[in-house]
């Protein structure tokens, strides 16, 4: 079996449903129009789908061993899928809300089982080439989704932006059943205690980032992220202490895997902040049509693409700490000289620093997401894996509220201007500068076992 082939078949699940969650924004007028709402409310239908997300991700770990992953991978698809074409054929808005529930469940299931798949399977030899693979989604879909979504709902209906997930999903579901092979079972007890602490905390943090990207309530924001720190301390210190824990924090141990968790989340949330800068400095800050920011904002796609022929010989060439901290400074000027954009900037200006910004974005994404998994032990991924998804998505969700927050109070309740973006982008710089410096801290020799294919004992803080 390649670890190649299994990771292009994951990353194709990966891009299903990353772009779902992103394309659906550009379609929520439609949506409102259909079900006879506003548009606040069929903002319901996203909500309740990043929240079943987050709260789901760390049942994943448990659901992987009990079951198998390949088994728990492909019912995830199955579920997208199925919960897909419920979305499609909602009539009201709570059949809507209720459908993006159980796609939720799915897309939980999907990314982080999907991961320990190709991550068990791969040589460490291989674990760069495969983590390059099942990486370019978490790129590309944020960048597409907003074009793709306007297109489909401006040419044809909202609801076709589920429908194209069936034959999408069947092409995963088979791919998966034929190419992946079953892995063994673990049977360990379900942390109840675990899970309900876990659930609260990240469900208050993600929701209260979203209030603060949406910035109509400070007192409702403050409450709920000060409800999901104080929950989530009382969760780790449950896991650190239980002796079978729904969420496993051990990987933490390892060196390698800690920094791409602490500094690469500062890096994921900088990152995270340029898909919500960038069409709005466009189409808000320069009056830009939707088509226009649509195909600069495509060029950070191509970057992407292109440093993805080179990504494994940059490593393997400079090492992890050398490209993590020269390409982060190159992330983090890419985000100032977005600051530098103005409405008489020419077109083949912003489109090279854009495509200069996705092609470090790429580099730093691959080489966060191969170190973490670097010198975690195989019996460790699966628990790795999900603690990895969850940090992630609260990463993710962080640099779309900060971002928001710094437009909303540099504006002071007016329409943001360009200046307003600007302060955005050079937030985004400073923290992405921040996270770049950070991994100073690494070994020259840290994930030598991938970038050089060499044995090393992983490194324990």
């Amino acid at each position: 079996m390649s670890s190649r082939l299994v990771a292009v078949i994951v990353a194709g699940a990966f891009f299903m449903e990353l772009l779902d969650g992103t394309v659906i924004t550009t379609a929520l007028p439609g949506i409102a129009d259909s079900f006879r709402v506003g548009a606040v409310d069929a903002g319901l239908g996203v909500t309740a789908y990043l929240l079943t997300v987050a709260v789901m991700i760390p049942l994943s770990g448990w659901l992987s061993d009990r079951f198998g992953a390949r088994r728990v991978f492909c019912a995830a698809i199955v579920v997208f899928t199925l919960a897909s074409v419920l979305c499609a054929a909602s009539q009201t808005l709570w059949q809507f809300v209720l459908a993006r529930v159980v796609q939720g469940i799915g897309g939980a299931m999907m990314v982080p089982v999907g991961r320990t798949v190709v991550l068990r399977g791969a040589a460490k030899a291989d674990l760069m080439a495969a983590t390059a693979i099942i990486t370019w989604p978490g790129l590309i879909a944020p960048v597409l989704g907003p074009p793709v979504g306007g297109v489909i709902t401006t040419y044809t209906s909202w609801r076709w932006i589920f429908l194209i997930n069936v034959p999408l999903g069947l092409v995963a579901l088979i791919s998966a059943l034929l190419v992946v092979k079953a892995s063994d079972r673990v049977l360990r007890p379900f942390d109840g205690l675990g899970f309900g602490l876990s659930a609260v905390a990240i469900a208050c943090l993600v929701y209260g980032m979203d209030q603060a990207g949406a910035g109509t309530n400070w007192l409702l924001t403050g409450g709920l992220l000060a409800v999901g720190l104080i929950v989530g301390f009382v969760a780790v210190r449950h896991a650190r202490r239980h002796p079978t824990p729904l969420l496993d924090l051990s990987p933490l141990r390892i060196r390698t895997y800690a920094a791409t968790s602490g500094e690469g989340s500062l890096l994921r949330l900088a990152i995270n902040m340029i898909p919500f800068l960038l069409p709005l400095l466009f189409q808000v800050g320069f009056g830009l049509s939707a088509v226009t920011s649509g195909l600069l904002v495509l060029t950070v796609f191509a970057g992407n693409l292109v440093m993805k022929t080179i990504t494994t010989p940059t490593v393997r060439r400079f090492g992890f700490r050398r490209v993590l901290v020269g390409n982060g400074i190159l992330v983090a000027l890419s985000l100032a000289a977005c600051a530098l954009f103005s409405a008489s900037t020419p077109y083949w200006v912003i489109a090279v620093v854009c495509f200069l910004g996705g092609a470090f974005r790429s580099l730093e994404f691959t080489g966060v997401n191969t170190l973490a998994f670097a010198d975690v032990p195989a019996e460790s991924m699966s628990a790795a894996s999900t603690v990895n998804a969850t940090v992630s998505q609260l990463a993710t969700g962080m640099g779309v509220a900060v971002a928001a927050t710094v437009v909303a109070v540099s504006a002071r309740g007016a329409v943001p201007t360009v200046g307003d973006f600007r302060v955005g982008f050079v937030v985004g710089a400073v923290i992405a500068l921040i996270g770049a410096l950070m991994f100073l801290r690494l070994d020259r020799s840290d994930g030598a076992v991938v970038s050089a294919g060499r044995s090393k004992a992983p490194a324990r803080s």
